[in-house]
């Protein structure tokens, strides 16, 4: 052992009597290091990333959204006007539009099928007292809070009766209930969405949403959202299946924008298949059940938003594989770096090499100690390059919005990475130093 620390003791001694020779032959292992931290940081960073959005929208989840067809030309009619009609409407049929019917027939049809959450949402004014607010409010079942990971804060969750008698109670977001009740509890109080009156009983717990992944994944702030039995929302607040005499010609129903009213029931709904194998096949089979029951027309569009970020996360890997590959040559120039300096120090330190032996030091003590040079230098050079590396992905994460996460294991490898290009590339300065010839070594000058 204490033949290991004298070697050690000289191979510092050599490192800091060329402080700046040293730190330069440092340089291409804390670049390299750096890189390997910040890719590192920037891979579990985007990976984290994918688990949180998963558990946004719930894992093996499809999408199905209502759409409005968009309104085509036609040309001119006999007479010279111009006319207009829609997909819907130049096929042969009519659609009934998505509605609760066709839910339960795909929870009929499909086995595969854990869960379905219908939801209608519909902008409107919730009032409290004197406080007006623009809200959305969203008629939902029980499985809208399991399929979408969202627990009640406070309060309690909708009971069967309710959906069963259509009672008008409610759930409100967490920043819904901050800006209507200021400071005071809501539960049991009430609130006004639109024309009918609502009774709060919970309160969701909050849930930070970044704006990026609301639009990446199509989802909304339910924060900001009043939610109801679907079945109250239907009685009480509007059911667009109903027929009246306005409904006769939907040709008649367009607004000022020249497009169709809604005429769908439900404007979304979230289907959960039971194993992830099954998802592709099921959301084919929903967009052909869904083709049947609505004649052929397709108003509606299917979305797997894993296979979104799946895709995503392929496009990162491919990314960090450069970013790896960038780090790795990196390391390898500043291996080489280390050899070129090192053999040019054993060419400067011929006589010194040449006293030891000829004192009794071993060809194993003049291996040792270069080699401990190699790997010091590497390792200070790795712990430089860790520091430089977190403040690399801490700017890269402010400045170019991209989640980063510096893990212990990262460095690590980060430390035995260094070692071992110390290792690797010191080995040849250092042997080429012990088999000079002590008796050569001490005549240079």
């Amino acid at each position: 052992m204490e033949i290991y620390l004298l070697n050690f003791r000289l191979a510092l001694q050599g490192i800091f009597q060329n402080k700046l020779r040293s730190f330069l032959t440092a340089l291409g292992i804390i670049f390299g290091v750096a890189a390997v931290i910040a890719m590192l940081g920037i891979g579990s960073g985007a990976k984290q990333s994918i688990i949180d959005q998963l558990s946004l929208i719930g894992a093996n989840s499809i999408v199905v959204n209502a759409k409005m067809p968009d309104v085509k030309s036609d040309g001119e009619s006999d007479d010279g006007t111009t006319t207009n009609t829609t997909d819907a409407e130049t096929q042969k049929g009519y659609t009934p539009g998505l509605s609760l019917e066709d839910m339960l027939a795909l929870e009929k049809i499909m086995p595969t099928t854990n869960r379905i959450s219908p939801e209608i949402v519909q902008d409107m004014s919730i009032i409290r007292d004197k406080t007006l607010q623009r809200a959305r409010c969203v008629g939902i079942t029980n499985d809208f809070f399991d399929i979408n990971n969202l627990e009640v804060g406070a309060g309690r969750g909708f009971q069967e009766l309710h959906f069963e008698k259509g009672t008008n109670v409610c759930i409100i977001g967490a920043a819904i209930s901050t800006r209507l009740f200021k400071g005071e509890s809501p539960l049991g109080k009430q609130i006004k969405c639109g024309n009918v009156w609502f009774t709060v009983i919970g309160i969701l717990k909050s849930r930070r949403i970044q704006k990026s992944k609301i639009e990446e994944l199509s989802i909304r702030d339910y924060n900001d959202d009043v939610f109801i039995p679907i079945s109250t929302f239907l009685l009480r607040i509007d059911d667009r299946k109903r027929i009246d005499e306005s409904d006769i010609s939907r040709n008649e129903r367009r607004d000022r924008n020249d497009q169709l009213q809604n005429y769908h029931q439900i404007d979304r709904a979230v289907v959960r298949i039971s194993e992830p194998e099954y998802v592709e096949a099921s959301a084919e089979l929903i967009s052909r059940i869904l083709k049947r029951r609505h004649n052929d027309k397709i108003d509606f569009e299917i979305e797997v938003p894993e296979l979104l970020l799946k895709q995503q996360q392929r496009t990162q890997e491919t990314f960090n594989f450069v970013l790896a590959v960038i780090a790795g040559i990196s390391l390898l120039v500043g291996g080489i770096d280390i050899m070129n300096i090192m053999l040019a120090s054993v060419l400067e330190r011929i006589k010194e090499i040449g006293i030891r032996r000829s004192l009794g030091a071993k060809k194993k003590d003049v291996i040792l100690q270069f080699l401990f040079e190699a790997i010091s230098i590497s390792l200070i050079g790795g712990l430089i390059g860790v520091a430089l590396g977190v403040i690399a992905a801490k700017v890269i994460a402010s400045s170019a919005d991209i989640p980063t996460v510096i893990t212990w294991w990262s460095i690590v490898i980060s430390f035995v990475v260094a070692a071992g290009i110390g290792l690797i590339f010191g080995l040849l300065p250092a042997r080429r130093a012990a088999n000079l010839d002590p008796i050569t070594a001490l005549r240079t000058d």
